[in-house]
């Protein structure tokens, strides 16, 4: 089964560097995960959004801490959802002084709207449409764009002068053999909401969907795109 970045990507996958290619290139089907630790040199937030990233530590979309040298994991697991879909999940985790934040989110390719879509959080309540390209070396950049939220029968569009815009990059560092990321969420109005940039190492595991460890795949699981 072809993963669901080559998916979105097509030809253009393969002009990523070979350790991003393996990074994003497994699907289900492979039994792999991907499991990376690291250090963020700088995670940031702006004071005017603690609230919202406070209400957000609930459903472990961003939170309102900030540091140096924070360690980090990330892991990235890829399972069959509940509507028969190719998921791969994005369990993160920032160990700051005396807590533990998390940033959680499971992406699937939608063949309805041709890309991939980024459900944030545990509960998958806000769906976010991606848009993949292949950044100058050779890693995978990420811009977010619609934002769509879903609860029971309520649904909406979130007006975009009220959403923050995510702009993603990672690739791989030849000269010191590692990961990097860069990760900067804006307001249209505001500025800059939420980044952090850092490095990390990534091992590959044997990883059988049963055997998935508790705590990866959220809590609910949506259906709507």
């Amino acid at each position: 089964m072809t993963s669901i970045y080559e998916q979105a990507l097509g030809a253009e996958f393969a002009k990523l560097h070979p350790r991003i290619q393996q990074r994003f290139g497994f699907s289900s089907s492979d039994r792999i995960a991907s499991i990376g630790h690291g250090v963020m040199e700088r995670v940031w937030y702006s004071k005017w959004a603690l609230l919202p990233l406070f209400l957000g530590t609930f459903r472990h979309i961003m939170f309102p801490n900030g540091g140096n040298n924070i360690p980090f994991t990330i892991e990235n697991y890829a399972y069959i959802d509940s509507s028969g879909r190719e998921t791969i999940t994005w369990i993160r985790k920032f160990e700051f002084p005396g807590i533990v934040r998390h940033f959680d989110a499971t992406m699937v390719f939608s063949k309805r709207r041709q890309a991939i879509v980024d459900y944030l959080g545990n509960k998958q309540h806000l769906a976010v449409d991606l848009d993949l390209s292949v950044a100058p070396n050779g890693g995978l950049r990420i811009c977010s764009g619609e934002q769509r939220f879903y609860e029971g029968k309520l649904q909406f569009v979130f007006p975009r002068l009220l959403t923050g815009c995510a702009d993603v990059c990672e690739w791989y560092d030849d000269e010191r053999d590692c990961y990097k990321i860069s990760v900067r969420v804006s307001n249209k109005l505001l500025g800059t909401v939420f980044r952090y940039q850092g490095s990390f190492q990534a091992s590959f595991i044997p990883a059988e969907e049963e055997t998935i460890p508790i705590g990866i795949k959220p809590l609910r699981s949506e259906s709507r795109e």
